[in-house]
């Protein structure tokens, strides 16, 4: 059995990982110990692991059942706020720690640990736990599922010469910097809380949790004012240089909890105003486009994958471009995150939520045309990083998809009140079958990039190597875009796509989910406002994986041939 917090990407990862292995996997997403008893005592399991789980166990269970903690730090660190105080305190080295729970709070018999140094800059937390810690909790994983599967194996007890460092739930007074502070000092402290739950400060006379930070440039000015502002970004002043704030949050100290993280410049409203607009660095633009040869390569990179109506239309104009060239073949090349689609937190935010749905879902739908549409140029869509809901459908909207191993797709909808659409009822079924399109958009569970390419969804599966995927992606594409194979591909993508188009015109699909979409966005027949706001706050309906979704089946409509 699975014990988790949350059905996070690690908790999906080891779910798919060890059903995959022939082994019979209950996952429960739990949040007190009463609830941790429960479902224990309901499953009766040979092994509790637990990979990402913020309760501590009770002794009834651990007393019981073989439970093992994933801890996000080496042996001999102990506490709950692992990665927070290893990117402030700027540890050399990390590590990952599969331990037997115990009495003793992180310090129980040792099954396997993995450690790895940290990146020179520093990172984002949700970036370094979805990365290095990710990777290392998995091969932990396997390794203690293995070692559970042997009668011999006996975990050892921890190295009395490993110094231990008992570290604190970090706190907002451990985590507060003053504007004044040097660059780098404020750059760790927020990027120690980034994506939760930010660091607490001041910015134009507004209280706000602050995330997303990097490094810029502006003139001299009092440490604390904002410089300029770009893209939904603000530039603030430092002791001795400045920030880009690309996200913020409210801080409403009557309702805490209740609002949600936004671009900083929405966050910030009127305080933003009077500022300048700017123009930032290269490696900081939301979206690029540059060309190898007869391949076109358009990047994007949007805050956790949150896809804005402006965003969208930026994307899009970019998309209609980099088509225009004399390139073979175009790439979308997505960031971290490839896409989740609808951006929840600006529709949250705005006056009319409904009327910024709407907006932002036929925005998504006029870029996911222009990628079907595009007969001119193969599209590739590249996956460095997960997608989800509409992230997915814009992604299989291209003729391939390249994807690394190890990426997880959450192809589906219905967990945030959505019939969904983004052309999916077309780009679906077309790659993996309307029986096989129904069970992912019903069942609602993740597969990995393995998976999704055994069912057709990708046509490529890259190594695991994050930093070897784009030299793969390009290998890919300037192999499609060789002169004979390029024009072949071509003179068979737009004879599929006008018969396509005379089966059924592509615009009826997208009337049929708008219609659909219509009823979820103004009715609010499955509760999408409700949803998307515990989504939004970090506060659950209530558990949401594979084994407790009971929503509506949004069924594939019933198309019948155009005479």
């Amino acid at each position: 059995m699975l014990l988790c917090s949350a059905f996070n990407g690690l908790s999906q990862r080891a779910w798919l990982a060890l059903r995959s292995r022939g082994h019979r996997v209950t996952i429960r997403v739990v949040h007190d110990p009463q609830e941790i008893a429960a479902a224990a005592a309901a499953t009766d399991p040979e092994l509790i692991i637990c990979p990402f789980l913020r309760r501590r166990v009770p002794d009834l269970v651990w007393r019981r059942y073989r439970t093992i903690i994933i801890h996000p730090g080496p042996e001999g660190d102990r506490g709950p706020s692992a990665l927070d105080w290893a990117i402030m305190d700027a540890e050399p080295t990390w590590g990952v720690t599969a331990l037997q729970a115990t009495g003793d709070l992180d310090g129980g018999p040792i099954w396997g640990t993995r450690v790895f140094r940290m990146p020179s800059d520093p990172p984002r937390k949700s970036t370094l736990y979805n990365t290095e810690v990710s990777d290392a909790a998995m091969s932990l994983i396997g390794e203690v599922v293995t070692k559970a599967e042997d009668p011999g194996f006996t975990p050892r007890r921890q190295d009395r010469r490993v110094h231990v460092v008992v570290r604190p739930l970090v706190r907002q007074a451990d985590r507060s910097f003053s504007w004044g502070d040097p660059t780098g000092h404020v750059l760790r402290r927020i990027r120690a809380a980034d994506g939760r739950p930010g660091v607490h400060t001041e910015l134009a006379g507004v209280p706000i949790a602050v995330f997303d930070a990097h490094p810029g440039d502006a003139a001299p000015g009092e440490p604390g004012t904002i410089a300029g502002r770009r893209q939904g970004a603000v530039l603030v002043r430092t002791g001795d240089g400045a920030l880009w704030i690309g996200h913020a949050r409210r801080l409403a100290l009557e309702a805490p909890g209740t609002t949600v993280k936004l671009p900083a410049v929405l966050a910030l409203g009127d305080g933003a105003g009077e500022v300048p607009r700017i123009a930032g660095p290269p490696h900081l633009r939301e979206i690029g486009y540059r060309r190898v040869g007869r391949v076109g390569w358009v990047d994007f990179a949007f805050h956790n994958g949150a896809m804005s109506t402006s965003q969208c239309r930026r994307l899009a104009a970019a998309v209609r471009y980099a088509a225009a060239q004399d390139t073979a073949v175009l790439v979308l090349a997505g960031g971290e995150v490839f896409s989740n689609g609808l951006h929840l937190g600006v529709i949250d935010a705005h006056p009319d939520p409904a009327a910024e749905a709407w907006r932002n879902i036929t925005a998504i739908d006029d870029l996911c045309r222009q990628i079907i549409a595009c007969t001119g140029q193969l599209v590739v869509s590249a996956l460095v990083g997960d997608a989800g809901a509409g992230g997915v459908m814009l992604a299989l909207g291209a003729d391939k998809v390249i994807a690394r191993d190890g990426v997880l797709l959450n192809p589906h909808y219905r967990k945030m009140g959505l019939y969904g659409s983004e052309y999916w009822t077309y780009v679906l079924p077309r790659r993996a079958g309307e029986a096989e399109a129904d069970r992912l958009t019903t069942d609602c569970g993740p597969i990995t990039a393995a998976e999704a390419a055994e069912i057709g969804l990708v046509d490529r599966l890259a190594a695991p190597d994050r930093t070897a995927f784009p030299a793969a992606v390009l290998d890919y594409a300037t192999e499609l875009a060789a002169d004979g194979r390029a024009d072949a591909l071509l003179r068979r993508k737009r004879e599929t796509r006008e018969a396509d188009e005379h089966r059924r015109p592509l615009e009826t699909y997208r009337i049929r989910e708008l219609a659909e979409m219509s009823h979820d966005i103004f009715d609010d027949r499955h509760g999408f406002a409700r949803t998307r706001r515990a989504f939004l706050t970090g506060r659950p309906l209530g558990p949401a994986t594979p084994e407790t979704l009971r929503l509506p089946d949004p069924r594939l409509p019933e198309l019948t041939p155009v005479n």
